[in-house]
């Protein structure tokens, strides 16, 4: 076993031992890597959870050759990786937290794009909901973007399990101007003020635990930071019921606890090759506010109890 297989299958044990399922890699005997590691992400452990639900973000899917550390090709490998395990998981639906597809320089091309991940997506049987990135609105405008994957608005919330879900669009510039078609800079992210109005009102009409999704960042300043994230952090606060926040965009493992809540950044799906990188999660909500989010090949997990 190379050296690089020794590390990611270390911290692979790591991660699942950390949110006390059970794993059983080391012993295993004529099988390779690889057909370990898969047999370990399909192993969870039942719980009381009172929703639960998928995580994936930063696809980034395109059909154009790797730049850098982004492999734009690799990405349905990856999401039929994913999707072995949120099978065995059974989570109630699955939120895609941005940036489903890469920037084309067409229109045809960006809804080309749009319907082969489309057609991946529909491979996993679970509702689904979309929050919008940046790159989903690149070339596309939001009502393209919103049609090709069929959902009705960009900011909306829901209820499953006695849990109260919002979804957040950030893409507006700071003058109100919805992102599309290469008017905006990616570093202008905006929640704007109807969308603010809306939160405040939404969320005094649930006595629920509250957790949000999002693609750009609420808990940073800087280019990955949303420019009115003071803003939106104090209507979360001051709901008293928010439990965390769930987002995208700057493609790394981070957590931060701000005003009592949990702002957790995902890794990005299209970052590394397949068979090295990938990155998916499942997240369990439980009565008394303990969310547990098992992280699997570079996303971490968490274990944060309620209070």
């Amino acid at each position: 076993m190379s050296q690089r297989e020794l590390h990611d299958l270390s911290r692979t044990r790591r991660l699942f031992l950390r949110d006390g399922s059970l794993l059983m890699l080391a012993g295993a005997t004529g099988i390779g890597f690889q057909g370990r590691l898969e047999a370990a992400l399909e192993t969870t452990s039942p719980d009381d959870a009172v929703a639960r639900f998928a995580l994936i973000t930063d696809l980034h899917y395109a059909d154009k050759e790797t730049a850098g550390t982004r492999h734009y090709r690799e990405t349905p490998a990856k999401l039929a990786q994913a999707a072995k395990q949120f099978a065995n998981a059974k989570p109630d639906f699955l939120a895609a937290l941005g940036d489903l597809i890469d920037a084309a320089d067409d229109v045809p091309t960006e809804l080309g794009y749009l319907q082969q991940i489309s057609n991946e997506l529909d491979k996993i049987q679970l509702p689904k909901h979309y929050v919008l990135g940046n790159h989903c609105v690149d070339t596309l405008t939001k009502r393209e973007f919103l049609d090709g994957v069929g959902q009705e608005k960009s900011y909306y919330s829901f209820d499953q399990g006695g849990v109260h879900f919002v979804v957040l669009d950030a893409c507006f510039r700071s003058d109100g101007v919805p992102y599309q078609r290469k008017n905006f800079e990616w570093t202008d992210p905006n929640i704007e003020k109807r969308e603010v109005d809306w939160l405040k009102q939404d969320l005094a009409n649930t006595d629920k635990k509250t957790v949000v999704f999002v693609h750009q960042r609420l808990d940073v300043t800087g280019p990955y930071g949303i420019k009115n994230a003071a803003e939106v952090r104090k209507v979360l606060e001051d709901s008293g019921n928010v439990l965390a926040v769930f987002q995208g965009h700057s493609h790394e493992n981070e957590h931060q606890l701000i005003g009592g809540i949990h702002y957790c950044t995902l890794v990005a799906m299209v970052e590394g090759a397949f068979q090295a990188s990938n990155g998916f999660s499942v997240a369990s909500v439980f009565a008394d506010g303990t969310i547990r989010l098992s992280g699997f090949r570079q996303q971490s997990s968490y274990n944060w109890p309620g209070q």
